[in-house]
């Protein structure tokens, strides 16, 4: 009985793990290849636990478009809030704009919630910053208390299967070679199709 069970596992059993940890570790990243958890820290993210979720968000935008958050899954999605009297947030609009130019074909969507701010200033901080992603409008801040939003700006990275990935409260470098690696680590992501 002894030789058929190692410590209460079946032979069979000790292989099949054996196999699952071999794909595990073939599966890791290349030496010198930062992993998601690396990414995370150079760019002082905080990450989410697993399991937890983000509140559904739907919001019209400048252009009078409606946007959820739900229907961009498959997509990378870089949510970030703002307003035009924040100081802070006026550097990170351009680097996202860039991030947007550089990765929207490849499954990114970058989504400006405003806070508080009247459409016609928004339209004319969005034209003098080039902005051409959507900027969804939150006169009331009722997205941002949903998304507990305590400061400007405040960022969350939600991957192509819907969770949330990272916060930001207070500015972050997305112009960097970490964020970029960042980005395309998450868009590299398959995602299960649902049956």
């Amino acid at each position: 009985m002894r030789d058929k069970h190692l410590c209460g596992w079946s032979r069979q059993g000790v292989q099949v793990w054996g196999f699952v940890a071999l794909v595990l570790m073939s599966a890791s990243p290349a030496a010198g290849q930062p992993t998601l958890v690396d990414l995370l820290r150079v760019l002082n993210l905080s990450a989410y636990a697993p399991g937890l979720g983000l509140p559904h968000l739907t919001g019209q935008t400048v252009t009078g478009e409606t946007v959820s958050v739900t229907e961009l899954r498959g997509r990378v999605v870089l949510v970030h809030f703002w307003a035009t009297w924040c100081g802070e947030c006026r550097p990170e609009m351009s680097l996202f704009e860039r991030l947007h130019q550089d990765f929207a074909a490849q499954g990114l969507t970058v989504l400006g919630i405003n806070i508080r701010d009247e459409t016609p200033r928004i339209q004319r901080y969005a034209k003098d910053l080039g902005l051409t992603y959507p900027l969804v409008l939150d006169p009331e801040g009722v997205i941002a208390k949903a998304y507990g939003v305590i400061g400007l700006p405040t960022t969350f990275l939600v991957g192509r299967d819907g969770r949330p990935v990272a916060l930001a409260v207070g500015p972050r470098a997305w112009g960097s070679a970490e964020a970029r690696t960042l980005v395309q680590a998450l868009l590299a992501e398959v995602v299960a199709q649902a049956r």
